[in-house]
């Protein structure tokens, strides 16, 4: 028995290490090249965003905002994701969340996340979006039909709040491991791409599967799909709209991690996906 308790207690030691490593990884993680902190006051609290804005690109740039999930970094999302290599022709936007109640993983609001409701935290992530937004377009061409938003589990949610609130404002979203709230009713439809986990511990791939079924609902879509693309671990279905706004799904065994590929499919995707010239 002494025995075995000295083994039980031997892992929880090292799985409580292998956590600490993992948290101490997230804050010591620097920005990758290319990208600088700025900083904005919004309703008079401090944010900040990594921002990548890229070099000899000429005409309107496209914008990219990267959400990071509950608990993680912007310097960790802008660099582990890939993204500045993969797509060198877009301003890219990694911003740093701020405490925030999950009720799945963080009840007490002790890690930094987004707003989970169009209208809590009184609306400071949005608010936060139209900022940085405003500010970018007072310093560079940006190109209002090439503007996107994705992100990962928590911020994956949250780029769905934000078709919810800003629909005129976006071209297209990504979602790696997030879902669209059950009460989520967006007002027009957008183009979509969904990276799921089918074994994922945490957004139910169930859950997931909901989030398909309406946004097949608001964007017209077909139900049958067609294969449109293998990348990484992932596989691609697309269906297609009526209205201009097709669903990818891309779809892995895994679990809630950002999948391998995700990054190169989201890039293709909105480079496809612009908003339509009026």
């Amino acid at each position: 028995m002494h025995r075995f308790l000295l083994l039980c207690l031997s892992l929880v030691c090292a799985a409580s290490l292998s956590a600490q490593g993992k948290i101490r990884e997230l804050l010591a993680a620097k920005a990758p090249e290319g990208f600088v902190e700025k900083t904005w006051t919004v309703d008079g609290v401090k944010r900040t965003a990594l921002v990548r804005v890229p070099a000899a690109v000429s005409g309107p740039l496209a914008v990219v905002f990267g959400w990071h999930g509950h608990g993680g970094r912007s310097t960790h999302s802008a660099g582990r994701w890939g993204y500045g290599e993969i797509d060198t022709a877009s301003i890219l936007v990694f911003p740093q969340g701020l405490p925030t109640v999950s009720p799945l993983v963080d009840k007490e609001g002790r890690m930094p996340g987004w707003q989970t409701s169009v209208t809590s935290e009184g609306g400071r992530d949005i608010k936060l979006f139209d900022t940085i937004l405003a500010d970018l377009k007072k310093q560079h061409a940006v190109d209002d039909r090439r503007i996107y938003s994705m992100g990962h589990s928590n911020g994956a949610a949250f780029s769905y709040l934000l078709w919810q609130a800003r629909p005129e404002v976006l071209a297209a979203i990504g979602s790696v491991a997030g879902s669209l709230r059950g009460d989520g009713k967006p007002p027009s439809s957008l183009p979509v791409i969904h990276v799921a986990g089918e074994n994922d511990p945490l957004v139910k791939f169930t859950w997931q599967q909901a989030t398909f079924a309406a946004v097949k609902r608001f964007n017209g879509c077909a139900d049958e799909g067609k294969a449109w693309a293998k990348e990484g671990v992932l596989e691609a279905t697309i269906y297609a709209s009526s209205k201009g706004a097709p669903l990818v799904t891309a779809i892995h065994g895994g679990g809630h991690e950002y999948a391998k590929g995700s990054t190169e499919l989201i890039v293709r995707f909105f480079k496809e996906n612009p908003k339509p010239a009026k």
